[in-house]
């Protein structure tokens, strides 16, 4: 039993003795460790060899093949392209960020997903309650498609800014006066003096336009467009057709500002809006003039 080979050797010897020691047939022995030895070589039958452990294999559930994470199917959509994305549920709104870069090409940093309003980027997908099918609208511009656009905006606003150093300020013109004086609006929205917020959720109310009437500014991220409402009508301009913002403090209520839209070639386009609460002044010409402000 320890020793196979000596077994062998003796059991051949015996054989040949018996046959009249006229065998040419190979030595087992030989043959065996010719063989390597394994297996039967080692004194063991054949069903005594290893076999693999099937209790061992794994099962693929259909979802991850990598990690065994649960999927959800998403569509993406982005400057009129659509991109159908399956993403793990548990993976956060930062996680997602990164893929949309992958298919995009849009820095994280320069993107706005929207899932029913702005997607938190710390809490994950199941949290929030992303489901099979949900849309995901992105807003956002590469670094070229920035450099492209806004560097023709910040040379004009630098040439708007220059020819408005050279005239008396704009409260004091004729034009604003006629409004100002009417004095601050019943419902104007609180202001906060020296403090920077973001854009509120709901519309900026309690405002006047150059006629003297009430005027509300609503911010459409996802849709990137300004909506400018009137009493009478509602006009809704793609934030890109902007050409310029511009603001100045109204003397004796600096914590408000009077505002200008280009939109056209010229300041005879300019849309006024008055009584802005100054803490959204820099939140607004960074909504529609590209630049994502984050506070």
């Amino acid at each position: 039993e320890k020793c196979p080979l000596a077994f062998w050797t003796v059991y051949h010897h015996l054989c040949s003795e018996a046959a009249g020691g006229d065998q040419t047939e190979e030595d087992p022995s030989q043959r065996l460790c010719r063989e390597g030895g394994g297996g039967a070589a080692a004194g063991r039958p054949p069903e005594a060899e290893e076999r693999p452990d099937l209790s061992q294999a794994s099962v693929s559930n259909g979802s991850d093949s990598e990690s065994g994470k649960e999927l959800v199917e998403l569509k993406v959509i982005w400057n009129k392209n659509k991109y159908d994305v399956k993403f793990r549920l548990d993976s956060t709104g930062a996680d997602l960020k990164q893929k949309i870069h992958s298919l995009t090409g849009l820095p994280p940093a320069m993107q706005k997903v929207m899932f029913k309003g702005l997607l938190p980027e710390e809490k994950t997908l199941r949290e929030i309650k992303v489901t099979n099918g949900a849309k995901i609208m992105v807003v956002g511009s590469t670094i070229n498609d920035v450099l492209a656009v806004n560097t023709p905006k910040e040379a004009a606003q630098q040439e708007v800014k220059a020819e408005e150093n050279k005239k008396e300020p704009l409260c004091r013109q004729k034009q604003h006066r006629k409004v100002l004086d009417k004095g601050k609006p019943d419902d104007v929205m609180p202001s906060v003096k020296g403090v920077q917020e973001r854009l509120p959720t709901v519309p900026l109310s309690g405002m006047y336009n150059k006629s003297g009437g009430k005027v509300r500014l609503t911010f459409k991220l996802e849709q990137d467009q300004l909506w400018i409402g009137t009493k009478e009508r509602t006009e809704k301009l793609p934030m890109g057709s902007i050409k310029n913002v511009v603001s100045e403090p109204i003397e004796g209520h600096e914590d408000y500002h009077m505002m200008a839209f280009q939109l056209g070639p010229t300041e005879a386009s300019y849309y006024w809006v008055y009584w802005v609460p100054t803490q959204y002044v820099d939140a607004i010409k960074d909504t529609v003039l590209g630049k994502w402000q984050y506070f």
